[in-house]
């Protein structure tokens, strides 16, 4: 079994942003060389998420909405009195999750239809990064 790793690094210019990672995920598939096994998309900070889901603007506005209703930003959480100010994006990267794993079939991501990769940050406008680790044959 072979494996490879790439990090993927963000400067994002929003607090919230969502980025479709699907093209570097493909360009690390392809440098891997591997044609069957699995890739694990993970988020490396506590305050972003990944998914698969589709690339459409008007689900991601609902996405943003959804999360905001949920995990609203700006409520007194019991974490702010540690002096940070991101209670909300600790728990809208809960909702998304930090990782996805995507099957890896004749070489490519064997994605259902419109099914894309998303990194979602939640306390942006700082360096952040992306582990992808593909292991296979």
């Amino acid at each position: 079994m072979k494996s490879h790793t790439e990090y993927f690094w963000f400067e994002t210019k929003k607090k919230v942003e969502f980025i479709n990672i699907t093209p570097q995920v493909e360009s690390a598939l392809k440098k891997s060389g591997i044609r069957e096994g699995l890739a694990l998309v993970s988020a490396m900070h506590i305050t972003a998420g990944v998914w698969v889901n589709d690339d459409e603007s008007g689900l991601l506005q609902d996405i943003e909405e959804w999360l905001q209703k949920l995990a609203p930003e700006g409520p007194n959480y019991r974490h702010h009195r540690t002096g940070e100010t991101n209670g909300d994006a600790h728990l809208k990267s809960l909702l998304t999750h930090h990782q996805v794993t995507v099957p890896i079939t004749a070489g490519k991501i064997d994605f259902g239809p419109w099914q894309q990769i998303f990194y979602g940050e939640f306390d942006g406008q700082r360096r952040k990064r992306v582990l992808v680790k593909i292991i296979g044959e």
